[in-house]
This record gives structure tokens, C-alpha cells and sequence, in this order.
């Protein structure tokens, strides 16, 4: 093999960016590049949401640099798009290739090492991409698959910097989805997230979300879906009847919420209320009372009082739901919240948020032992751990279950899953994580 065709890339971020992840390593593989444990060729796959993730990014392409001084360190995604200056500074970094340029980027290398770049940086407007780079969605240390459906965002939310780094909002066909995931099961799958930057926003010509996952679940023989981010209104009844009647939709919600509050989520530019999130977690739990509920909130957006912090607590002290993924405002660049009066002092949303991963730690371990002595399906996951086999269940819980004899195989009870009885929760108690269960398999 040739060496400067060696590669890795480490991703950041969320499931979309792993969808394009997916991609990025089938495209290489397909231009003769192999993936390496030991690269010359280092991808960075950038997150963008946060200020953290940028500067995680840039500490990473400044450690790699340190370790391989004769490796390309390649920035690319959402951070690239966004951040771009950040990583055209550094010295570190060798290239940066945009959103925009995404599908270009294993070309760019190949001319980066014949010559016949005189640029760093490969950015354009990202509102005028088109293309949604249709055809990832696994990586090879993945055993599920992420389908995106959707790329880019209408919303402008004011806090957010995501339509400056994936442009408009753009879908892909249903039909062209369809024949993605009947591949998908060609190749052995088994679980396929529908995903997308907002798949509320998804359209087909006169298709919506719900068109699509009933096409799915009808012309499709894959046995597990798992829907990804959907806003409180997007959860349409017909959306949950789907989920009631088909078990093949994984009892599985990731709610994009950001806060419990009207007047903060008004100055958000979300197209919801207060009365519209306690009606969603209500509404789930009416019709799927065993399912996992997990949300994303913000902590100390600019003027946030302290009073109407502790009543988005106090609400979710007495609503349905089983974990928080909490993150504290950040600024972003071109965002109209960056130029709010009223921004939090640090100090106040560090506390706010120690005080809300503190509730959904204890949310977690709480409804944990309800499970023990339950009877699930679990799909394999991948792992190299020499004593456990390891499982997600429908209802997103991981399962361990000792390794039985060398040739053992792992089939059993469904298309792919095996039959689980759920025995104990295990001591590794680490904060801001779900528990782990030991299990034995039936």
C-alpha cells in the first residue's frame, strides 16, 4: 500500500456528522485509500455547535501535529465552515476543506501531495450547495447504519450557527431512501437511525417525516428504526400511532427542546411554548409508557433569570422523560443571541448546568431498576472486549452479557437480535452517562 494513502478520520459531533463520516471512509476506500491504525493522512470531521468543539478540534490537530510532523492533518465540517480562520492560523493544520467542498475532499488530497494546491483553505457558500452526498452511513466500527434523510436548516434559531455550516434545508427522495435501506439490509444491518440536521423539516414534493417512515416500514424488510432530533410540534399524532402499532420503530425519542421556558424559547426563535413541550412528554407517555424520552437543553441563555431557570426544573422534576444532555450557552459568530445584553456570567451557567445533568443523573438511576428482570431484544454492537458480548435494546439500554464458548454465534429470537433477561445494573456509576446492565441471554 502506498503510505500517503493511509488514513483515519475522527469524528465530532452528531449523528449526521457520522453519516458523513461513513461516507468520507467508502469514498477513499473506493479511491484506493485504506484505513490505518497508524495514518499519514489525519481527518478531522468538526463539529461547530459550541465554541468547546471548535477548540477541542484545534487541540487535536495541534496534538496530532506534535506526534506526526509529516502527516497531513485535514480539517473538514462544520467547524471548517464556520471557524475557518481558527484553522487557517494554525500551523498545524494543513488543510481546511468546508461543508462546501466536503465532496471534493479525497480529490483535494491527491492534489494536495502532487503539487497542485496554492491554497489552504476550500470554502464557498454553503447556501448554494445543493447536493446531500447520498450513500453513507456506517463507519466499519459501527454495526448500525445512520440513514440522513435531510440536510440543512430553514429555522435561524438565534443561538444557532448550524445554517451558516450545512445551508438550506434539502431532502432526499423517499424512493431514493427506500433503495438506501433495502441495501443497507443487503449488507447485513439491522438498525437504521433516520437522521438529518432537521428532519422535522423534511419534504419529498407533498411527503413529509410521516410519509416516509410508514414507505419505510412498508418496502423494507429492516427490522429496527430509530428516529433521531424532533422538535415538540413535529410530533405529530399520526407519528406516534406509528410508533404504536409498529414495534419495528424503536420506543426510542431524542427530543430537541433547549428549553421549558416560552418567553427564553421566544427569544430563541423556537416555534413552540412551554405548554407544547409538557404536552409532548405527556403525549409520549400516554402512548408509549415503557419508552426512553432524551432531550437537549440549554443552560444560561443570555438574559435567562434564575427564576425561570428553577421553573424549567421544576417542570421537568414532574414530567416524563429519562435524560438531559445539557449544555451551557455559547456564543457564536453571526448569531443575533452573540449580541444580546443580558449574557451570563459563566460561573451562573456552570452551576445551572451542574444542577441539571445533577437531576437527570438522578432521573437516570432512578428509573434504571424498574428494568431489572425484563425480557428485551437486543441488537449486537460492536466490541472488543474480551469478556462481554455488548447489545442496545429497542429501548436504547446497553446490555453486557458474559462471552459464551469460541463458537458461539449471535443469532436468536429476531431478524438479528437476540432474546435478553435484564439481571443487574452495573456499579460503574460515571456521571452524565446511562447506566449499563448485566444481562444473560435466553
Amino acid at each position: 500500500m502506498d503510505p500517503l494513502k493511509s488514513f483515519s478520520i475522527q469524528t465530532y459531533g452528531c449523528k449526521v456528522n457520522t453519516y458523513d463520516s461513513g461516507l468520507l471512509e467508502k469514498r477513499f476506500q473506493a479511491k484506493g485509500f485504506e484505513s490505518s491504525k497508524a495514518p499519514q493522512v489525519f481527518i478531522l470531521n468538526t463539529c461547530a455547535v459550541t465554541e468547546a468543539a471548535t477548540k477541542e478540534a484545534l487541540k487535536q490537530a495541534r496534538k496530532i501535529k506534535s506526534q506526526n510532523p509529516f502527516g497531513l492533518v485535514v480539517v473538514t465540517g462544520c467547524g471548517a465552515q464556520v471557524d475557518t480562520e481558527a484553522f487557517e492560523k494554525m500551523p498545524a493544520v494543513d488543510l481546511v476543506v468546508a461543508n462546501s467542498h466536503k465532496g471534493q475532499l479525497e480529490f483535494l488530497i491527491e492534489d494536495f501531495y502532487k503539487g497542485k494546491l496554492t491554497s489552504k483553505v476550500f470554502k464557498s457558500n454553503i447556501f448554494k450547495k445543493e447536493d446531500l452526498e447520498a450513500g453513507g452511513g456506517l463507519e466499519s466500527s459501527h454495526s448500525r447504519a445512520f440513514l440522513k434523510i435531510q440536510d440543512g436548516c430553514n429555522s435561524f434559531c438565534t443561538f444557532c450557527v448550524i445554517p451558516f455550516a450545512r445551508g438550506k434545508s434539502r431532502s432526499v427522495s423517499v424512493k431514493d431512501l427506500i433503495g438506501r435501506v433495502n441495501e443497507l439490509y443487503a449488507q447485513g444491518f439491522r438498525e437504521v437511525v433516520i437522521t438529518g440536521v432537521h428532519i422535522g423539516d423534511y419534504e419529498d414534493e407533498n411527503q413529509r417525516l410521516e410519509d416516509l417512515v410508514e414507505a419505510l416500514l412498508s418496502k423494507t424488510q429492516m427490522p429496527r428504526f430509530r428516529i433521531s432530533s424532533l422538535e415538540p410540534v413535529e410530533l405529530s399524532d399520526r407519528l406516534l400511532d406509528l410508533y404504536k402499532d409498529n414495534d419495528r420503530l424503536c420506543p426510542h425519542f431524542h427530543m430537541s427542546i433547549q428549553h421549558l421556558n416560552s418567553r427564553v424559547l421566544k427569544l430563541m426563535k423556537r416555534s413552540y411554548g412551554r405548554e407544547e413541550v409538557l404536552d409532548a412528554f405527556a403525549r409520549i407517555e400516554k402512548a408509549l409508557p415503557q419508552a426512553y424520552v432524551g432531550m437537549d437543553l440549554i443552560v444560561g441563555f443570555p438574559t435567562e433569570t434564575e427564576e425561570e431557570f428553577l421553573g424549567a426544573l421544576k417542570d421537568l422534576e414532574n414530567s416524563f422523560w429519562s435524560r438531559v444532555h445539557v449544555f451551557s450557552y455559547s456564543k457564536r459568530p453571526g448569531t443575533y443571541a452573540a449580541r444580546l445584553d443580558g449574557q451570563i456570567a459563566e460561573a451562573v451557567k456552570k452551576e445551572r448546568a451542574r444542577q441539571l445533568r445533577q437531576l437527570s443523573q438522578e432521573r437516570i438511576y432512578q428509573k434504571a431498576p424498574k428494568q431489572l428482570g425484563a425480557s428485551k431484544l437486543g441488537l449486537p454492537l460492536s466490541s472488543n472486549d474480551p469478556e462481554f458480548l455488548k447489545f442496545l435494546t429497542r429501548d436504547y439500554l446497553t446490555v453486557q452479557v458474559p462471552r459464551p464458548s469460541k463458537d458461539f454465534q449471535v443469532s436468536g429470537a429476531g431478524d438479528g437480535e437476540v432474546r435478553l433477561e435484564m439481571k443487574e445494573i452495573l456499579p460503574d456509576r460515571r456521571p452524565g452517562l446511562d447506566p449499563v446492565f448485566l444481562g444473560t441471554l435466553l
